[in-house]
């Protein structure tokens, strides 16, 4: 296991090359044309915005997953998904339910600051995120702003893992990218609890 990227409060483990560059390949072309993607809109501060990339929700039809007043119902996985699931439950030591995929068409588009506490994750999630394509930068902020900002490049075919007390402390982003990017499809595995 790689060591740990957080000086306190949390775990996070990179996996940069956790699929091999062929097989992250295919499955970011499948990825991209076997999705059902969609732009939707989502409330921040009472605000009703389109979210800067595209999403789609795929998992256990018994669990929908709801964020930033939007609530999605999955469609069943894919192929393609059980196989990244099955691969990424084994460092996750986790069954997940329910994968959410962002699919950033270029470095306009974006995720801002957030942390993934919804109660229906239940306490100290464990987040799989896997990314396909373009290399984008992951930005990790500490809650309490103790220990400045983390920087990740995500690069294809990588997996990076939050567990433990991480999403209770430490916010994340993909912020704007004014320099030309190419596409990426980031899928991150969740375990659904309660809905």
């Amino acid at each position: 296991m790689p060591d740990n990227l957080l000086p306190a409060d949390g775990e996070v483990y990179f996996y940069p090359a956790f699929f091999e560059k062929e097989e992250a390949d295919l499955l970011f072309a499948r990825l991209q044309s076997r999705i059902p993607w969609k732009q939707e809109p989502i409330t921040i501060m009472g605000k009703k915005i389109m979210q800067p990339r595209l999403t789609a929700l795929l998992g256990d039809p018994r669990f929908p997953y709801t964020y930033s007043g939007l609530k999605m119902n999955p469609d069943n996985f894919t192929d393609e998904l059980l196989l990244i699931r099955e691969r990424v439950e084994l460092p996750g030591k986790t069954t997940f339910t329910t994968a959410l995929l962002n699919f950033y068409r270029d470095g306009s588009d974006s995720m801002g600051w957030h942390r993934d506490n919804e109660k229906s994750l239940g306490p100290d999630p464990v987040i799989a995120s896997v990314s396909f394509g373009a290399t984008r930068n992951f930005k990790l902020k500490h809650r309490p702003g103790e220990h400045g900002i983390i920087t990740v490049p995500l690069t294809h075919g990588s997996l990076l893992l939050m567990q433990g007390t991480t999403q209770d402390y430490w916010y994340h982003s993909i912020p704007k990218q004014l320099r030309p990017v190419g596409p990426r499809i980031n899928i991150t595995f969740r375990r659904i609890v309660a809905t």
